[in-house]
């Protein structure tokens, strides 16, 4: 039997999601934003607008999915992601869990008996988040460098909730850094490297490290495409394609980590210092470039279909084996 995924209205076979991108955002906004006077005003409809003109351009490239890992502590909007889904015509999957410490919101968490969370966690993904009815399909975790003890608890919860589940993890990771302890807990906590995908692991020019989370079994998370200010294109294509020429394609897979809407000021002109960056931009500058380096329309499915479409596989049978 198919592995079903678990979208914002209701769930599709995993050999239905298509094309993916593994790590995009309807609506962000960093905790305490709403408190800055000088923010710009969020209006729901014009935002609305924007979230759904951007995300449906995805049709024009064959992409029929993405992945909202935004936790549920800086902006999470479960109804509008929902209703951007359904007037985009585009599969989406929202997530549970937290941001990192640093970042995010952790005193209730860090307070909060971690049973309680598990409990919430599960909630959420099998019932809804709150009264919505919309349910969660993956779970964020996310360090800022080593991990605290509340990340530690928090990637443990996560753990548990995916074993529980079947919910596949994604992770955040800071400047592609410490992606082996986050694996290390998770596996502690009885959970496989290939239930999850280690994200940002493309925001530094190191194969060495890319390669070596592969070869645990995880999913390196090339998912930040356009932020040339962090890393520029030009690096994180040829990292790409030194994982593939390293038959590591099936570990790799990709995004950009775009914001379509933005709650709040993020302190730099975002479109001043990353011109390029967008929710299409992997379809209309990367994979061409990729294919004049080399890159065959197998490795593109592969990267793009496949690898997703056994991220929720290999979850869902994690949960069946934790089962007996």
């Amino acid at each position: 039997m198919d592995t079903k995924v678990q979208l914002t209205d209701g769930t599709v076979e995993v050999s239905a999601l298509g094309k993916t991108l593994i790590h995009e955002h309807v609506l962000v906004g960093m905790p305490g934003w709403s408190m800055d006077l000088k923010a710009p005003k969020f209006i729901r409809g014009e935002a609305m607008s924007r979230a759904v003109d951007r995300i449906q351009e995805l049709h024009g490239y064959g992409c029929n999915s993405m992945i909202d890992p935004c936790p549920m502590d800086i902006g999470r909007d479960a109804e509008f992601i929902a209703e951007v889904a359904q007037r985009s015509g585009i599969n989406i999957v929202c997530a549970t869990g937290v941001y990192n410490e640093f970042e995010g919101m952790p005193y209730t968490f860090r307070t909060m008996p971690a049973e309680d969370i598990l409990e919430l966690y599960v909630k959420e993904i099998t019932e809804g988040i709150g009264d919505t009815g919309i349910k969660a399909g993956v779970i964020k975790i996310a360090t800022h460098g080593e991990p605290t003890e509340y990340e530690r608890k928090m990637i443990s919860v996560a753990t548990q909730a995916s074993l529980l589940t079947g919910a596949p993890i994604i992770s955040h990771t800071q400047l592609a850094s410490h992606g082996h302890d986050q694996i290390d807990i998770v596996e502690s906590c009885h959970g496989h490297a290939n239930c999850m995908v280690v994200g940002h692991s493309g925001d530094r020019d190191d194969h060495g490290y890319q390669a070596s989370l592969a070869r645990r079994g995880a999913f390196v998370g090339l998912d930040r495409f356009g932020l040339d200010f962090l890393l520029p294109d030009d690096a994180r294509m040829k990292n790409l394609m030194q994982l593939v020429a390293a038959g590591l394609r099936e570990h790799v897979v990709i995004s950009q980590d775009y914001p379509v809407c933005l709650l709040g000021r993020f302190g730099v002109n975002l479109e001043q210092i990353a011109p390029n960056w967008g929710i299409t931009h992997i379809f209309k500058s990367i994979i061409p470039r990729l294919k004049e380096m080399g890159l065959t329309d197998e490795d593109v499915e592969t990267i793009l279909v496949s690898n997703p479409r056994q991220l929720f596989a290999n979850a869902a049978a994690q949960k069946q084996a934790a089962l007996h």
